[in-house]
């Protein structure tokens, strides 16, 4: 189903209710009693450290707004599944046994997780699915428009392209992991743009988003169309660019084509800033885990108005329809915007990304 973005009306909403009091709102009147006090248990469940972002940014951002919006008395049980489903598995079912009050998942493998989400449902425990949209009775479901990350990314490629973008340029696809319902929707918004326009001369599924694995299918690919024969490659993330530009480099081509990325990690950045990597897709973590952190707590408290002012959209999976979601929009980030998104947000300082390596390069585009 094609996301539907969040309009400015309905995050003003959200605002206004956080600001005039209606937190403590529910559906049926501000006076109405919460069904759960402060003193709740948000269970976290990630994906993996692969992805630095995870325990960097998403962890403790919804920590700290959990203790924030319950007067310090809440908490946050966390686990990490380190890229192994069947781990995730069995830490939703320890959740279960703790009897948490509810359950943010960020699922390792979509479709194998809802047996699972199928126990907490059964166990009276909300899940709301986060970043990844998981299988199985969520209760909501909070991410990015990813389609529209894969359009922003083909977009990048064409423009990167100009006046060359034809159907005889040939261009290398490393996906994200066939596993990773969110892969298959930047996959699909990548190809709503390159469609028609250039020749899609490979396409690889990278399992687990390893950089290895995308090194080594970016091999295959380069000894498949030739090294001098690549126009641009489509990468789905950071980290797969940067084993996307090892097996480039160690196939001796000196002058990288265009390659797009997404999380605007730190490494990712600087290869921006270098030239290395023609853009990457800049996603607010803080946005998209405080977000989630209001609609757990709202959920749990029973404050309806609050919990149906964050989740004005409505997204498919394969098992559910309809589910209520929050949708936040991402930004391509090149060069000429880095200050004005991941440092302005404090995600990176101009330290972190202006060492001594990239001193020129910072100078040249004023960004001290």
């Amino acid at each position: 189903m094609r996301r539907i973005a969040i309009t400015v009306a309905a995050s003003t909403m959200t605002l206004s209710l956080a600001g005039c009091g209606m937190l403590n709102a529910t559906g049926s009147g501000a006076s109405a009693s919460p069904s759960k006090g402060n003193d709740l248990t948000v269970g976290l469940l990630l994906p993996e450290t692969t992805n630095t972002r995870y325990d960097k940014f998403d962890y403790p951002i919804i920590k700290s707004q959990v203790a924030e919006l319950t007067n310090k008395q809440g908490k946050v049980e966390y686990a990490n599944a380190g890229a192994d489903a069947s781990r995730q598995g069995q830490q939703l079912q320890t959740m279960i046994d703790d009897k948490v009050d509810v359950i943010l998942l960020d699922a390792v493998d979509a479709h194998a997780i809802a047996p699972e989400v199928k126990k907490a449902k059964d166990a009276g425990i909300p899940v709301i699915a986060y970043d990844r949209l998981a299988e199985g009775p969520i209760d909501a479901y909070v991410s990015f428009d990813n389609e529209l990350v894969g359009e922003v990314q083909g977009r990048s490629l064409l423009e990167a392209l100009g006046s060359h973008a034809d159907t005889s340029e040939k261009i290398v696809m490393i996906n994200g992991s066939p596993t990773d319902p969110n892969a298959k929707q930047f996959k699909q918004g990548a190809l709503s743009e390159l469609t028609g326009k250039v020749t899609i001369a490979a396409s690889y599924d990278t399992t687990d988003w390893k950089p290895v694995n995308a090194e080594a299918n970016m091999t295959k690919a380069i000894g498949q169309i030739g090294k001098n024969n690549i126009a641009a490659v489509y990468s789905a993330n950071d980290d797969m660019a940067g084993g996307v530009i090892k097996a480039l480099e160690a196939a001796g081509v000196t002058q990288l084509p265009p390659i797009t990325g997404q999380d605007a990690s730190l490494e990712g950045v600087q290869r921006v800033l270098a030239g290395e990597q023609y853009m990457s897709v800049y996603k607010s973590y803080p946005d998209e885990a405080q977000a989630a952190a209001q609609m757990a707590v709202a959920k749990v408290q029973g404050k309806d108005i609050q919990f149906d002012a964050l989740t004005q959209d409505k997204v498919d999976s394969p098992t559910d329809k309809n589910i209520a979601a929050k949708l936040i929009q991402p930004i391509a980030l090149t060069k000429s915007n880095i200050k004005s998104t991941v440092v302005a947000d404090g995600i990176y300082t101009v330290d972190d990304i202006c060492t001594v390596k990239f001193k020129a390069e910072c100078a040249a585009i004023g960004l001290k």
